[in-house]
């Protein structure tokens, strides 16, 4: 695995440019080529679970000198997730897609979406973080304007001008670093700023890194290009930017710099910690009163990063602990509802809920899994976003944030709420007429929302036999710095 951890970036990026050299009439070959690259991909990571943490100088240049890629188990973590999904919306989209030209274009710009969040997660080097992030972010804002409606433009345009001042604030962020200690490695940059200690640079340069990784994230008050990009995308680009994109160049790269770059201090503590708790509460209270589906939906990823960033920001083993683990649930739940949402407007044509009802009856494995789906996101045991708010509520109350823990509590009460309009206007009542002939989605879309859903439920009831193994060991990683420090730089003391 050692020498093979080039290819997480290499492969999806050579499909990237190899589909685009397949006519259009060769288009389930290049359905083939995408969808073996990513399993090979999901091989390579259920491979390096449990695997020791090692270090991959590029070309044998050693640190600081070379470019550094790391493993260890949050960054085996988010590949585990990002693969996942992004396997499963790559079988969604082609049915899907079929609504839409170009699908070729279309493969392309998604291999590179995920060849960048591959290696914003393996890269152990600060210019190359921002390069990943490019990478990622550039192409989702074409895959957000994919349709070339006006709605969809208007999105992708507005993402694209936001997403540009976040890099400007990251780019600076690294600019400051580089003149402060001369070095952009990782683990060099940790070990200058624990010998020298954090001076007025460095606390500039973690505010530009907050400001521009939380607009990333979506993160209130920096979350005014979601709830339009989230909607506007086709189903798959919204699970993909909503369960994976948000957390890879966003809640991951501040976990990274925070625990392992900077260090964690009590007023990052409380920046961290107040966002949490902005976005939970805007991000909910807006999406109550939503009657489209997918917008509903990106305000709810608002709210639900606002718990990963709570329990992050928390800094305690348990806090931690549980924002990796709603990191994990949310991908699932969340990619879930946006495939559903996709599914039912393929079959209805609106994503009005107000015109729906009774989908049940028509479109039994979508309804089933929206379902499955809601409970999750809505914190009702045993899907798994019980668990992960459970944990995170308890490590509150343990730490004396009493009130943010009821807090906490009725956000998850008004998630439920909003999650029983939704089953109510478009699983359950009566069918109006005009749907009479909806059918069930076609069994590649199918397939994907089944597994996801069972994901949601197994991640949950199967926490005890997997959570020591996979999540303890990935909050374990984020909370020592000096391992990170020692695993690329073995000879600092």
């Amino acid at each position: 695995m050692h020498q093979l951890y080039p290819l997480f970036v290499a492969i999806p990026l050579g499909v990237a440019f190899l589909v685009l050299l397949f006519p259009r009439s060769l288009t389930r070959v290049v359905e083939g080529i995408v969808a073996v690259s990513e399993v090979i991909l999901l091989i390579m990571v259920i491979a390096l679970i449990g695997h020791e943490p090692f270090a991959y100088f590029v070309g044998e240049w050693t640190p600081p000198f070379g470019i550094t890629l790391v493993s260890d188990n949050i960054s085996t973590l988010l590949l585990l997730v990002i693969n996942i999904v992004g396997l499963l919306s790559l079988l969604y989209s082609f049915k899907y897609m079929e609504m839409y030209t170009s699908k070729i274009r279309f493969y392309a710009l998604f291999m590179l979406m995920v060849a960048g969040m591959n290696g914003v997660v393996i890269t152990g080097d600060m210019f190359n973080l921002f390069v990943f992030l490019e990478i990622a972010t550039i192409s989702s804002y074409a895959l957000v304007g994919f349709g070339c409606e006006h709605e969809e433009l208007e999105a992708a345009f507005k993402y694209m001008i936001l997403g540009s001042v976040s890099s400007i604030l990251i780019l600076l962020g690294v600019a400051v670093l580089y003149a402060t200690f001369g070095t952009l490695n990782m683990a060099d940059l940790a070990n200058s700023i624990s010998t020298n200690g954090i001076n007025k640079s460095v606390l500039f340069a973690e505010g530009l890194f907050i400001m521009g990784f939380g607009l990333k994230a979506a993160m209130v008050p920096f979350h005014a290009w979601l709830p339009d990009a989230h909607p506007s995308a086709p189903a798959p680009i919204s699970a993909m930017l909503s369960g994976v994109l948000i957390k890879a160049c966003g809640i991951y790269a501040i976990i990274r710099i925070v625990y392992h770059v900077i260090g964690m201090t009590d007023l990052v503590h409380i920046i961290l910690m107040s966002m949490g708790v902005l976005s939970m509460v805007v991000g909910v209270l807006l999406a109550v009163g939503q009657w489209d589906f997918k917008r509903l939906l990106a305000y709810h990823s608002i709210s639900q990063m606002g718990y990963v960033m709570v329990g992050i920001g928390l800094a305690t083993p348990l806090g931690i602990l549980g924002g990796v683990f709603h990191l994990m649930n949310h991908a699932f739940f969340k990619s879930l509802l946006f495939l559903c949402s996709g599914a039912i407007e393929y079959s209805t044509g609106t994503r009005n809920l107000k015109e729906m009802g009774g989908l049940f009856k028509r479109m039994p494995v979508t309804s089933s899994s929206c379902s499955i789906a809601s409970l999750s996101i809505s914190g009702i045991p045993p899907f798994n976003g019980f668990w992960s708010k459970l944990i995170i509520i308890i490590a509150l109350v343990q730490a004396g944030y009493y009130t943010i823990a009821v807090i906490t509590v009725g956000v998850s009460f008004l998630t439920l709420i909003s999650f029983v309009k939704v089953q109510r206007y478009s699983i359950f009542g009566d069918l109006p007429e005009k749907l009479k002939g909806v059918k069930e989605v076609p069994v590649l879309m199918g397939t994907a929302l089944i597994i996801l859903a069972l994901l949601c439920l197994g991640s949950g009831v199967l926490y005890p036999f997997f959570g020591d193994t996979l999540l303890e060991m990935a909050r374990d990683a984020i909370m020592n710095q000096q391992m990170y420090i020692q695993l690329v730089l073995p000879g600092v003391p």
